[in-house]
């Protein structure tokens, strides 16, 4: 399980939520106060962002150290600023490796979509290498499956999003999360029922996409904030809320998206029916 951050809204610079707010993802990184499969996350952390001028991919730093004990972040994070970034720690699920390539965010550098994307996922698959790494792998274009570098479910469901937009250009963004979602129910449906978690953040660099998801589990927190007084023209979308505000639940079985203009809208992703 993870801790996740998304923002969209005026450029600031990152470390004003990543590092400064009394319950900021370094603080939930050591003390998470809703996350209820582990104690911490430790195992690596990471940033994304989009360039506020410029059309090019986004830039990520990652790390497998702890947040709290890189020295190089608070400089990163007070010298980069930007209007749509993602943020996220780690607690690794057991059995998957703590190296570079399973950390997130996650992006679709090297495969022809319409806009490249940067994702972060908190929740797990059950057993997920036992369970549904081979048929996730089997459902996937060749495109889409040479482009998993790792060997986390979190990098798997990104595949499964970018299967659909890959094979679908005509595809919305929060189309490809929801069917994506029903597809991976599918998947899981058919190996056993196997329960699993799927917060998610999307984004293309002009809106955020985020879901809060589960099957047959009770699914992570998640919550969104808009137009606070310190982020007047900003959604912030986070697993805890970073500070006092009017933090707003997300739905379980949902999904969230944040427009180019701050519009927030919610979707609720219709139960499937298996006899």
């Amino acid at each position: 399980m993870c801790r996740l951050l998304g923002y969209l809204g005026s450029p600031v610079q990152i470390d004003q939520l990543l590092c400064q707010p009394k319950n900021s993802l370094v603080v939930q990184a050591y003390q998470p106060k809703e996350m209820e499969l582990a104690l911490m996350n430790a195992d690596g952390f990471g940033i994304g962002w989009y360039h506020p001028e410029k059309e090019t991919f986004p830039y990520t730093y990652k790390q497998i150290t702890p947040i709290w004990s890189d020295l190089n972040l608070t400089q990163i994070s007070r010298y980069v600023e930007a209007s749509c970034w993602l943020g996220y720690v780690r607690s690794a699920t057991p059995g998957l490796a703590v190296d570079l390539s399973n950390c997130q965010p996650f992006t679709s550098e090297g495969l022809s979509l319409s806009r490249p994307l940067l994702f972060t996922h908190n929740g797990y698959i059950d057993q997920f290498r036992k369970t549904l790494y081979r048929p996730i792998r089997l459902s996937l274009n060749d495109d889409v499956y040479l482009h998993i570098h790792g060997t986390t479910d979190s990098e798997h469901i990104f595949a499964l999003i970018l299967h659909q937009l890959y094979t679908q250009p005509k595809l919305s963004l929060v189309q490809a999360v929801e069917t994506a979602l029903n597809q991976l129910s599918d998947i899981a449906q058919a190996a056993g029922n196997v329960f699993f978690c799927a917060n998610i953040v999307i984004s293309d660099g002009q809106q955020l996409v985020a879901s809060r998801f589960a099957s047959n589990a009770k699914a992570p927190s998640l919550y969104w904030l808009e137009n606070d007084p310190n982020y007047p023209d900003a959604v912030i979308i986070a697993s805890e809320p970073l500070f006092e505000g009017n933090w707003k639940r997300c739905p379980e079985q949902s999904i969230i998206r944040v427009g180019e203009d701050g519009t927030v809208n919610t979707y609720q992703v219709a139960p499937r029916c298996y006899s």
